[in-house]
């Protein structure tokens, strides 16, 4: 996929479970190599969105559109789910769960490739070390299982994994929050690298506001499905405008941190 049919435009959101409005009317673009954070806390609506748009959940209405072509349409054949695979690959917040336990963190490359190239086993393989070196994995990490390995190194796989078929779009669903900080601040890197050299454009899934500063252009915060408030981060987080923005700022620890200005400001927002 072309740099200039990476745009991923998400128009009126909707998803509904029973009587509850997980996603309701959620809107927005990422451009071509950029990174958007879609914030708030559990049951704001960030995951199930996410899950939209990877195509693990249907959405009640509105659209998915990455180069133009519309992902919400039904997959009318499997050649047609594979490339929308393709299109856009995920990140999840536990990378064991998402590895075969079974196979080696090389093996867990290779079947991607299996699925989606034509590549020999000789190219294959080559493939795969590139990739694995590219995220700093050497022949000692390719030939372990997940469970050898430390839960950096999984979620460094996990993304060698997502990268082989070289996706427009990245979403990352809370990719970091399981790590320490150490590990955190190496993946975060990673992925900068990642973003500057392959022009991938990043959706980030986070509850983490120091988080966002670092790895977003713009951010979406999303309350009860709905968004209130978006724009560039340092807009967002140095001056916001909504009061639920303002209550995840105050709910960070930090230096001459007032709990009591999260506790207010909760109680206001009722």
């Amino acid at each position: 996929m072309t740099t200039a049919t990476r745009e991923l435009v998400v128009q009126g959101l909707c998803k509904r479970y029973g009587d509850h409005a997980a996603v309701d009317d959620v809107s927005f673009t990422l451009a071509p190599g950029a990174s958007l954070a879609v914030v708030g806390e559990s049951g704001s609506g960030k995951t199930t969105t996410a899950r939209m748009l990877v195509g693990l959940e249907r959405p009640d209405a509105g659209t998915v559109r990455l180069g133009g072509r519309d992902r919400s349409a039904p997959v009318r054949s499997r050649a047609e789910r594979l490339a929308r695979a393709r299109e856009i690959q995920m990140v999840f917040q536990d990378p064991y769960l998402s590895l075969d336990p079974r196979v080696t963190a090389a093996g867990c490359v290779d079947e991607v490739l299996r699925l989606h190239t034509r590549l020999d086993a000789a190219a294959r393989r080559a493939r795969v070390a590139e990739l694995l070196d590219r995220v700093g994995l050497g022949e000692r990490e390719a030939s372990a299982l997940p469970r050898r390995l430390s839960g950096g190194q999984r979620q460094r796989v996990a993304i060698a994994r997502a990268l082989a078929v070289e996706p427009g779009v990245l979403v990352l669903d809370e990719a970091v929050a399981a790590l320490d900080v150490s590990v955190q601040a190496q993946i975060l890197e990673l992925l900068s690298t990642i973003r500057r050299e392959a022009g991938v454009g990043y959706l980030f899934v986070t509850h983490d506001l120091a988080v966002v500063r670092h790895v977003a252009d713009e951010v979406l915060v999303l309350r009860s499905g709905k968004v209130v408030e978006s724009g560039p981060v340092g807009q967002v987080l140095d001056a916001p405008q909504h009061p639920y923005t303002r209550l995840l700022l105050d709910s960070v620890p930090r230096r001459g941190w007032d709990p009591g200005a999260a506790v207010s400001g909760r109680r206001a927002l009722g």
